[in-house]
């Protein structure tokens, strides 16, 4: 194996272990079927790579069988495995947004939803897309979620939804959607969540984005939704607090992301290391000119940073924080660090780096996506700060 896992738990260590085995042995080869294409792998190699997880006991590792989850600091070891590969995640169910749903639908939805969605989801039958993000041209939601416009009216015993919502991660295939959608009125800004069953004709796909990633099922898709009709039954969580239950998903699935890419990086930085120790120039080892060896070693070092990082935040959220602070901090920190390191590694490996016969090429893509997906660095940075200016007026005046 090569990669070591602090036991976070001897429990986290094994899962960890046996998804490695399962990542290298079984998914990685698989990063070069033709069915992986531009918005992501197709449905029938992702039930295919899930069968084989499911066979190896490693299908939803976070989740074990007796309906609990793991820690957070636990998820941090399993996760990494799961992220060796792009395509690991997917294989394993550990995949965004499912994963993040997941836990969602744990904590807040009814036990008829958990029956209906959770358990299907848990069990890598179905997948989900969630639907929060609006098109810039609209003024919509993105990383200020006070400006959603998408609504929802209620008409008698229904309610009435209209918006158009973009960047909804693998909405081609999904079973079913997680919508939030504005239920105040100009004076008061409030939103609500809906479980929506998919396909569904008032909710359409206009368009498969074509992005810098390339990992996620289903891609990213802008979605129009026209007089979508839903009962009271869809609501999840309470009538009004969208917001709040939002903030139950969003600061784990910051932390999650961190998880995963850490993985791919760390694959990235073996692939670079061993180009480096075997490709000679100049009379010796790329390794052995100062200019690669330092590049290697700065990996290494932020390797261990962003593992540390991770692990802090993991345990503030273990400790019941909802971590807002702390989750801004390391995906800022993380996804700015896991995009350096794996430019370091197309760099080591000049041409050949760029070039898809190796899968940094597409780590490095989808580590810079990374930057802006969960909110930009920048507006992560903007949120530390107002705590930052809170924390001081209020040391003052105290």
């Amino acid at each position: 194996m090569n990669t070591t896992y602090a036991a976070a738990s001897d429990r986290a260590a094994s899962i960890a272990n046996r998804v490695e085995r399962f990542v290298r042995d079984t998914v990685i080869p698989y990063e070069r079927d033709l069915r992986c294409g531009p918005h992501g792998p197709s449905e029938d190699l992702v039930h295919e790579m899930r069968l084989k997880a499911r066979a190896a006991g490693v299908l939803t590792p976070h989740i074990p069988a007796d309906g609990t989850h793991l820690s957070q600091r636990e998820m941090a070891l399993v996760f990494r495995a799961c992220g060796l590969s792009p395509l690991g995640p997917v294989a394993t169910n550990t995949m965004a947004p499912d994963e993040g749903n997941m836990l969602l639908l744990s904590k807040i939805a009814s036990a008829r939803q958990k029956t209906e969605y959770l358990s299907k989801l848990v069990a890598g039958e179905i997948r989900s897309t969630f639907l929060m993000s609006e098109p810039a041209d609209d003024q919509g939601a993105g990383s200020d979620p006070g400006l959603l416009k998408t609504s929802a009216v209620r008409e008698g015993n229904r309610w009435r939804i209209d918006g158009r919502k973009t960047f909804a991660t693998g909405a081609a295939g999904a079973s079913f959607a997680i919508l939030m959608a504005r239920t105040g009125n100009a004076e008061q800004v409030a939103a609500t969540m809906f479980l929506v069953p998919l396909p569904n004709p008032a909710v359409r796909i206009v368009r498969i984005l074509n992005t810098l990633d390339s990992s996620m099922p289903g891609g990213h898709a802008e979605i129009a939704i026209d007089g979508l009709e839903l009962d009271d039954a869809s609501v999840l969580g309470g009538v009004g607090e969208g917001f709040t239950a939002a903030q139950v998903r969003l600061s784990p699935a910051r932390l999650s992301h961190c998880m995963r890419w850490l993985g791919s990086v760390t694959r990235a930085h073996e692939i670079a290391t061993d180009y480096a120790i075997r490709r000679r120039a100049f009379g010796k080892l790329l390794i052995d000119h100062e200019g690669v060896g330092f590049m290697l070693a700065d990996n290494a070092i932020e390797i261990q940073q962003a593992q540390l990082m991770i692990d802090w935040c993991a345990g503030v959220l273990d400790s019941g924080s909802m971590a807002t602070t702390q989750s801004s901090m390391t995906k800022a920190a993380v996804s700015e660090s896991l995009f350096r390191i794996a430019d370091r590694c197309v760099q080591i490996m000049g041409g050949s780096g760029l070039t898809r016969d190796s899968v940094v090429e597409q780590i490095f893509r989808e580590t810079r996506s990374f930057r802006v997906y969960d909110g930009p660095t920048e507006v992560h940075k903007w949120s530390i700060a107002r705590k930052i200016k809170r924390d001081a007026l209020a040391a003052i005046n105290a």
